[in-house]
């Protein structure tokens, strides 16, 4: 996917038709709006792997655009549907009302929300339970830390994120009923420098484990923990252990390009209907993923009790988090 292809929404209008070559109506075409950067090595970045895969997969013609507020989301999804765009993800539980709001006008566009919470007419929700493997970095957290205290920093308090929050911790005190959570939300999704400093804030606080839910902002963290002796992190919606490979214990994954291709591949050939899709372990999309290099410092005993939790949750005898709304079906 050329450089050329990634625009902000302020010039959506102009370029839609040049980003997928010459503009063929009638060709089947596949449209991704994200709420932040896809050089995040995380969240967006995975949704605009997943397009450049229904691309290489599919043969077909897609377009991404960076929309970072609720009047520029709409435009794009409003855009992508007038150009006759046969399918459109809108990267974020945001998106959801503004879909619904858009779609009616355009019967013929399906709309994927990823975070979203229910299906209505063409909009439809892809919920990934990423709770559950932040319940096993948890876990990992409980029984590896030294001072007791976890920290977690959050980007908007939005309810995908509230859940991972509460798996980890749930999952912490699984092992280590005294452990001790702090967590800060920064109100952003962008702004790495605002991450780093939440978490320095945690450790000044004696977290010595530090997970995240924060996109691009997430990237603050691993600095901040690279630059703090005796201090651990755990990477979220992707495998980021590259980015402090010596202190990263972890991460909970989504395989975004594996849930994204599986769902282009329904519309295109006609089959898709409209329904809540969600993924946890045992689906493979949601995953705990250790770091090889920081592995063999994690006990056996406690990795073999991850493991165990792990099969518990994919089939169906452990919920870490009861009763939330990111990890209920409707």
């Amino acid at each position: 996917m050329s450089r050329s292809c990634r625009h902000t929404a302020a010039s959506l209008f102009l370029i839609l038709a040049a980003c997928g070559g010459e503009d063929r109506t009638s060709a089947f075409r596949v449209g991704l709006i994200t709420p932040g950067s896809i050089a995040d090595a995380a969240w967006n970045s995975g949704a605009y792997q997943g397009l450049g895969q229904i691309r290489d997969s599919l043969g077909v013609a897609v377009s991404h655009v960076e929309a970072k507020t609720p009047g520029a989301q709409e435009e794009a999804l409003r855009t992508y549907a007038a150009q006759g765009y046969d399918l459109v993800f809108g990267h974020g539980f945001e998106f959801q009302d503004m879909a619904e709001r858009v779609s009616p006008d355009y019967p013929g566009t399906v709309f994927i929300i990823t975070s979203g919470v229910r299906a209505s007419g063409m909009v439809a929700p892809m919920i990934f339970r990423l709770e559950e493997a932040s319940y096993l970095a948890g876990m990992t957290a409980g029984g590896m830390t030294r001072s007791g205290t976890i920290g977690f920093v959050g980007g908007i308090e939005l309810p995908p994120i509230k859940a991972a929050y509460e798996g980890w911790v749930a999952g912490a005190r699984a092992v280590n009923p005294a452990a001790e959570p702090r967590l800060i939300y920064i109100n952003t999704f962008e702004d790495a420098a605002a991450g780093r400093e939440a978490a320095l804030a945690l450790i000044r606080l004696g977290a010595d484990m530090i997970h995240h839910n924060a996109d691009a902002a997430g990237l603050g963290v691993f600095q901040a923990v690279k630059e703090s002796p005796n201090v651990d992190a755990f990477g979220a919606n992707a495998d980021q252990s590259d980015l402090a490979p010596e202190r990263v214990l972890g991460s909970a994954v989504i395989d975004l390009p594996r849930a994204f291709l599986s769902v282009a591949r329904e519309v295109k050939a006609g089959t898709f209907e409209p329904r809540v899709q969600s993924f946890g372990l045992a689906s493979g999309v949601i995953q705990y993923v250790l770091n090889p290099m920081t592995g063999e410092r994690v006990p056996a005993a406690l990795k073999a009790r991850v493991n165990a939790a792990a099969d518990s949750i994919a089939q169906g005898l452990l919920d870490p988090v009861p009763g939330t709304a990111a990890g209920a079906v409707p």
